[in-house]
């Protein structure tokens, strides 16, 4: 990782109100989750699974929500889901159990909306993390953003999103 891009630990540990995560792609092929999608695909996979391997991160969205932190996620997807974004609807539960809160909208209902040009993450409306993937999905080095102007950009379009989707509770696959 590049010594100016934070890890995802010291990253939310930073946040002091608000870290929001936008995810953009219909497909992501990080090398740790290939196994889980496998595993899932099979009918092998559950959330008790899913708790143990993420047991981690979901420690740290805790940890964040338990400091006053707001996290909120919200995904632009195409419909018919693909099997990746099938497979995060169904784990996404767990993310709820940490205290994040994700929402899920259409990519037809976002065709109007000015949106960076990838995934990222936003801290406290100031410092943005992008997260770049290669064309097949995997994930490259991340880029890190304190141009308010940039802030300003991914702070509108996740608000924007965020307003039009549905809460997951409500989003069918």
């Amino acid at each position: 990782m590049k010594p100016n891009v934070p890890s995802f630990d010291v990253l939310l540990d930073s946040a002091q109100h608000s870290a929001v995560h936008l995810e953009m792609r219909d497909t992501y092929a990080v090398a740790e989750e290939q196994a889980h999608l496998a595993l899932w695909d099979t009918g092998k996979w559950s959330l008790d699974k899913g708790r143990e391997a993420l047991e981690g991160w979901l420690a740290l969205v805790s940890r964040t929500v338990g400091r006053g932190v707001a996290m909120r996620r919200a995904r632009i997807v195409s419909e018919p889901a693909s099997a990746y974004v099938a497979f995060e609807h169904f784990t996404t539960p767990l993310n709820l159990e940490a205290g994040e809160q994700v929402r899920w909208l259409p990519r037809r209902q976002a065709l109007d909306i000015p949106l960076p040009a990838a995934d990222f993450w936003l801290i406290d409306e100031q410092l943005v993390r992008f997260n770049l993937f290669s064309g097949e999905g995997a994930a490259v080095e991340p880029e890190v953003s304190k141009d308010p102007i940039v802030a300003a950009l991914c702070a509108t379009a996740f608000e924007v999103v965020w307003d039009r989707a549905v809460p997951h509770d409500n989003y069918r696959i």
